[in-house]
């Protein structure tokens, strides 16, 4: 059957196609605008002549910033609470959400966790006694220090709570007469049903750690412990170019504290930048289907 849009319809879609467009040209303009930057001169960049389109072309800003050994310590310590952090939020995000997702009549005490879960996600220990526990059991500059604190992400656990929910009854009940446990249920029947919105909280780990940075700045006493963020937020609130360890004055007429700073910035979110695209197909679906009721 052919459906004819409305005059009114076709000028709502107009109108809407723009408002997207203005919408994702305003989220791409500052990472353009950071890009041409760091592809700009110092003098360039420093004058405010550069907009979208790099100035006196120069990757030397990459370069510089690509044999700085403390910029690479920084990403790997990254890369390492990524890849320890976000399958151990996976984890524990099944393992906790599953059991939440059971009948009163199948787990007594369901309400009782929930409710405490709950309270996490409203109050806190504070600054102060998280940073006392964390001292105390020895995990200060390490790895642990930044993925232990949050290993239960409680807004994943509720979105894959109201996913599992949404697994007909009949699945479990039909592994439950073959013989299989409640291991063998969750990942042969929930886990393997439950992929897309796995992938949405893959990528809201992933995200979530790979951008943050106060936890670094507070559990890591010295800068060579820092992941990314931390440090590209101590190089950008120094801003001081004489720490930058240039001394040919043609080098630093092309290279500058601010062409610098923007070059680290573009290769710090170009990892991010790459995975997403892979994971966004899942994303909707994710959230949709784990919040569908009834």
């Amino acid at each position: 059957m052919r459906q004819y849009d409305s005059t009114s319809r076709k000028i709502f879609l107009t109108f809407n196609n723009i408002f997207m467009f203005v919408i994702a040209a305003t989220c791409l303009a500052p990472l353009i605008h950071i890009f041409a930057v760091s592809l700009s001169s110092s003098s360039a960049a420093g004058a405010g002549w550069v907009t979208f389109w790099p100035v006196e072309w120069t990757v030397q800003s990459y370069q510089f910033v690509l044999a700085r050994d403390a910029f690479w310590r920084s990403i790997l310590m990254t890369f390492r609470r990524v890849g320890v952090g976000t399958p151990l939020n996976l984890i524990l995000t099944v393992l906790v959400a599953y059991p939440l997702s059971k009948e009163r009549h199948k787990f007594h005490a369901r309400t009782v966790y929930a409710w405490i879960f709950f309270f996490t996600m409203l109050f806190s220990g504070g600054l102060i006694p998280g940073f006392i526990l964390v001292h105390g059991l020895g995990l200060m500059d390490s790895v642990w220090s930044l993925v232990l604190p949050g290993a239960v992400p409680i807004f994943s656990v509720i979105l894959m709570l109201n996913f599992f929910r949404q697994i007909p009854i009949e699945l479990e009940e039909a592994a439950l007469i073959d013989g299989a446990g409640h291991w063998r249920t969750l990942f042969s029947i929930y886990v393997p049903c439950a992929l897309p919105s796995i992938a949405t909280i893959t990528l809201f780990s992933m995200v979530g750690h790979w951008n943050s940075w106060f936890d670094g700045m507070i559990y890591s006493n010295f800068p060579r412990y820092y992941p990314l963020q931390t440090y590209l937020r101590s190089v950008i609130v120094m801003r001081d170019v004489s720490t930058m360890g240039i001394d040919d004055w043609r080098a630093l007429a092309l290279v500058s504290d601010r062409t610098v700073r923007a070059a680290q910035v573009f290769i710090g979110a170009l990892p991010m930048l790459a995975v997403y695209p892979f994971l966004q197909r899942y994303f909707v679906k994710g959230i949709v289907v784990g919040s569908v009721k009834g």
